[in-house]
């Protein structure tokens, strides 16, 4: 990154499993909501074929056991969506 260009690093992102549905409610509410009371922050982004939930490096293995008790399953092996470090279905 050039030096003027303010950004914030140490972010892991989990691609949700796609295609979603867009009537669905609920779904980012189900990921956050536990990471939030695990008090794991996370930055959301939304596209058109998936949202990708980014986690500081430190916080991953506590996201994915928190999410995996949730009820989710996390893979955390072999190729990954769009490079992502995990993917979330």
């Amino acid at each position: 990154m050039p030096g003027e260009v303010r950004m914030e690093g140490g972010w892991r992102a989990m691609a949700v499993q796609s295609p979603l549905e867009f009537n669905l409610t609920g779904i980012l509410s189900a990921l956050a909501v536990p990471l939030a009371v695990a008090r794991i922050s996370i930055f959301v982004v939304s596209t058109y074929d998936t949202d990708y939930v980014l986690v500081r490096d430190r916080d991953v293995d506590r996201a994915v056991l928190t999410l995996r008790d949730a009820g989710h399953n996390v893979s955390d092996g072999g190729p990954h969506v769009d490079g992502c470090s995990r993917s979330i279905h």
